[in-house]
């Protein structure tokens, strides 16, 4: 494919293909925990696939569809792509990286789990590839800020289209994020994996580990909200309420997604309560940027229902395109980011928190936040992308307009039968439900359910492999359609406060060194034995 866009491309088949893995991965979890017996059903295969379902879902395929999306946004928003050559290198790179750590998985060396919490221990190319993967996607970082310049130097004054914006916002949320990442895989794990050190210390790994855990979700999180403030209102046939709204939001996630990993480890000690205190303000601050993406997007979807001649209260919402893949994946998406957001409040209050810890709930609220509201957008996107990217019309249209719908539906099932066994103490993350006898009966019926569910979704990423394999292998030639962005109801005047990068860059690093430095410094101070490595497979 000779075209401007082989680059976004080629990230894009990266991501659908570890997608594609990912979700077989997922399909097993589900009937293992509900005692379903298959072929070569064991306790080390349903690990081999609770990681390889993490790392491939969570870590690659969100991460090297949103390098793409970048690069398409810096073709169509800009008009260019600076350093071109390194972007391609940061893929190789990248790619290596993900190969890399998904083979030792697959082979059963690197049973560490989506955390890979020390003292387990995974051999040393698992870490070695997640950090090439890293930095990878630090190279694509590099290449749109340098593209952004690049633009600025011929547009002074003017703001940044506000899908690079969000990507600006999203590259230097993850700057931060993955510094602490790096602290620990490169300072701490890789050297314990290699054998140069023999103990490693749990506690401080797993505190800088959270420094990127949860901000983490708003990287993949912010390329969404793009995606719904820059695309969905067009596809809609509305304009966007407001752009110095979207615009807002994208830096209060940059201020506040960082210093908010302490709610993360409400049950580990060496973490003072202060401390876990402000994590907690912090984390109830940062819900305050989804409110408004709720309002803002929520009252473009109605300027464009009605535009449409819609005059009642709720009748816009029936002239919305709810036939178009890309607008029910979008919509389906944000009905369900609004229970993920409840299970959010919930997970970050403290007494509530101790409840559901290491509980089944954590995996049904993660399947509404990640496995909905972020997968089931991109894959929205990906219908709308490929006719654009490839030239070609989408194939079995029945089967992408067919498909939100039934991942909806399966992660209904899925995600509610989860939320309830966690509350009745359904232990996160085992082989079987079974496994305690006659105290497992009240899961016994829910875990069949989530694995009805499960199937559901498997059966649904199918349809969505078939459909993306199928439009560019075979699909038939056409015209593309042009890229069509939302046009706000009023055009920003010019550069505000909140297009100035280089502030709230600093502002967001002073606010991550008053979170964790004092914190980080009381640990590493303590008495520390470390712990030697374990492997249980």
């Amino acid at each position: 494919m000779k075209n401007r866009h082989t680059l976004a491309l080629t990230h894009i088949a990266v991501a659908v293909a570890a997608f594609g893995v990912a979700s077989a991965m997922g399909a097993l979890q589900g009937m293992s925990v509900a005692d379903v017996n298959f072929p070569q059903r064991s306790e080390s295969l349903y690990y081999i696939s609770v990681t390889a379902h993490g790392v491939l879902m969570a870590l690659v395929f969100t991460t090297f569809f949103i390098m793409g999306l970048g690069y398409v946004f810096a073709q169509e928003s800009l008009g260019r792509i600076t350093g071109r050559a390194v972007g391609w290198a940061g893929f190789w790179i990248a790619t290596a990286g993900s190969v890399m750590a998904a083979v030792t998985i697959l082979r059963g060396q690197s049973t560490v789990l989506y955390t890979f919490y020390p003292p387990m221990q995974a051999h040393p190319l698992f870490y070695i590839g997640a950090t090439l993967l890293i930095v990878g996607s630090w190279m694509w970082g590099g290449v749109m800020i340098a593209s952004y310049r690049s633009w600025r130097r011929e547009n002074a004054g003017a703001p940044a289209p506000l899908a690079i914006h969000g990507i600006l916002a999203t590259i230097i949320l993850w700057y931060i994020a993955t510094a602490g990442l790096a602290i620990e895989v490169v300072g701490m794990i890789i050297p314990w994996s290699l054998g140069l050190t023999t103990t490693i210390d749990p506690l401080v790994a797993r505190t800088y580990f959270w420094w990127f855990g949860h901000p983490l979700v708003y990287f993949w999180l912010m390329p969404a909200y793009i995606l719904w403030y820059y695309v969905l209102p067009r596809v809609a046939g509305g304009r966007l309420f407001s752009d110095p709204l979207a615009r807002m939001v994208f830096i209060l996630f940059v201020v506040m997604s960082t210093p908010v990993g302490f709610h993360h480890q409400f049950a580990d000690p060496g973490i003072s309560a202060g401390w876990k205190l402000a994590h907690t303000v912090l984390t109830y601050a940062v819900m305050y940027p989804s409110f408004l993406t709720a309002f803002t997007v929520l009252a473009s979807l109605e300027v464009a229902g009605r535009l449409k001649g819609a005059t009642g209260l709720f009748d816009w919402i029936g002239e919305l395109p709810w036939s178009d893949p890309f607008f029910s994946s979008v919509a389906l998406s944000m009905i369900a980011f609004v229970f993920g957001g409840f299970g959010g409040a919930i997970n970050a209050a403290y007494a509530m928190n101790a409840m559901v810890h290491n509980t089944a709930w954590i995996m049904g609220h993660f399947h509404v936040t990640l496995g909905t509201t972020v997968a089931l957008t991109f894959m929205g996107a990906t219908y709308w992308l490929l006719p654009r990217l490839t030239g070609r019309e989408l194939r079995f249209a029945p089967l992408a307009r067919v498909q939100p719908y039934l991942w909806f539906g399966g992660m209904t099932l899925f995600s509610t039968a989860y939320h309830i066994a966690g509350m009745r103490g359904l232990p996160r993350r085992v082989y079987s439900a079974a496994l305690t006898g006659e105290y497992g009966a009240p899961w016994h019926t829910l875990t069949q359910v989530a694995a009805v569910g499960g199937v559901l979704l498997f059966l649904s990423a199918l349809f969505f492999l078939t459909v993306f394999v199928g439009t560019w292998t075979a699909g038939k030639r056409i015209e593309p359609p042009a890229f069509e962005f939302a046009v706000p109801l009023h055009e920003p005047a010019g550069l505000g406060i909140w297009d100035r990068y280089g502030l709230w860059t600093v502002v967001a690093i002073l606010l991550v060194a008053a979170a964790y430095a004092y914190p980080l410094i009381q640990l590493l101070a303590h008495p520390r034995f470390g712990s030697p490595a374990f492997k249980p497979f």
